[in-house]
């Protein structure tokens, strides 16, 4: 039997914070929606779903909610990384340098979203 990875889920605090992030920076299309609950996000070769955290894992009140996440969340880039870096730098988004590692013929950039879940860009050279 042979299996391929179709979806990949985000529990979030603030799911249409995280729809208008992904859909405007990367331009990802909604292809279903429950408001404020559910969003599965078209991001070309799978989907991204977005859930809404259950009340065990709300933040106390006054708490600026931070997603513990050791999942990082890759993007390609068909080029031009640094341009498209520096539009989210404008548009207030955490992002690191860009880097490249020894054996690997690709750019990286890491960034997090506004619930600070790790993304990556990668543009192959």
């Amino acid at each position: 039997m042979k299996v391929s990875l179709a979806r990949i889920i985000l529990f979030a605090y603030d799911v249409e914070k995280l729809k208008t992030f992904y859909a405007d920076n990367l331009q990802l299309s909604v292809i279903e929606e429950i408001k404020n609950e559910w969003v599965v996000l078209n991001a070309h070769t799978m989907e991204i779903a977005l859930h809404k955290i259950g009340e065990a894992y709300m933040p106390q009140p006054g708490t600026k909610f931070k997603a513990e996440s050791n999942t990082k969340l890759v993007f390609n880039v068909p080029s031009n990384l640094t341009l498209l870096r520096q539009r989210f730098l404008n548009a207030g988004v955490y992002m690191n340098e860009i880097t490249s590692f020894k054996g690997i013929n690709s750019l990286f950039c890491d960034g997090e979203d506004p619930e600070g879940n790790v993304f990556q860009l990668e543009e192959r050279l």
